[in-house]
């Protein structure tokens, strides 16, 4: 869905990128181990069934603490690219897995063995930037919006939450109609739960 109002918003999308990739290792990890702990404390959070994370890249915080933390009785899973929308796999350490066409490891699985996103009881999705509203700035190409178009008429599950260095908190213009609204944001710091905050 690109458009005049991405190209409005590269300036801001190459400042947050830049802000996230400057953070020393010890920053970084010290952070995924206190996200881990907001995730698991969302009062949402399954106790069972399939939930999605994403494979950190280009300074994204990362997930593998809250996923080694996981209860026992959810699955986790990637996104991976299918069509224009985003299907989820199962995925483990040491399963196999390889790049899609940004360069982002996918779960090495057939078409076939791919769940949907209604499958999904949480999705932890990646942003490049987050208001206190909980609109989230991606990087543009839509993947999410366009895979949870229906949580904009339907309520949860699948729950949405945001995962981001505190640091990623900026004013944001305001949604575009295609723009699915944020259940929560946790950080290393905080949970912005965004489920009563008027848009």
């Amino acid at each position: 869905m690109p458009d005049e109002r991405d190209e409005l918003l590269r300036p801001l999308r190459l400042q947050l990128r830049q802000r996230r990739r400057e953070l020393v290792a010890a920053e970084r990890i010290n952070a995924a181990q206190r996200l881990a702990r907001q995730l698991l404390d969302l009062d949402f959070a399954p106790v069972t069934g399939h939930v999605a994370g994403y494979w950190a890249m280009d300074g994204e915080i990362a997930l593998h603490a809250w996923q080694l933390a996981l209860p026992p009785g959810c699955t986790y899973c990637l996104p991976v690219l299918a069509d224009n929308r985003l299907r989820f796999a199962p995925w483990r350490p040491g399963d196999a897995l390889v790049p899609n066409r940004f360069g982002i490891p996918e779960p090495a699985l057939e078409r076939g063995a791919l769940l949907d996103a209604g499958q999904m009881q949480l999705v932890v999705m990646p942003l490049v930037g987050f208001d206190t509203h909980g609109h989230r700035l991606g990087m543009g190409g839509g993947w999410y919006d366009r895979t949870f178009a229906t949580r904009l008429q339907h309520p949860a599950p699948p729950w949405l939450v945001g995962a981001a260095f505190e640091l990623q908190r900026a004013e944001l213009p305001a949604p575009a109609g295609w723009d699915v609204p944020l259940d929560a944001v946790c950080t290393e710091a905080a949970i912005h739960d965004f489920r009563k905050v008027e848009s």
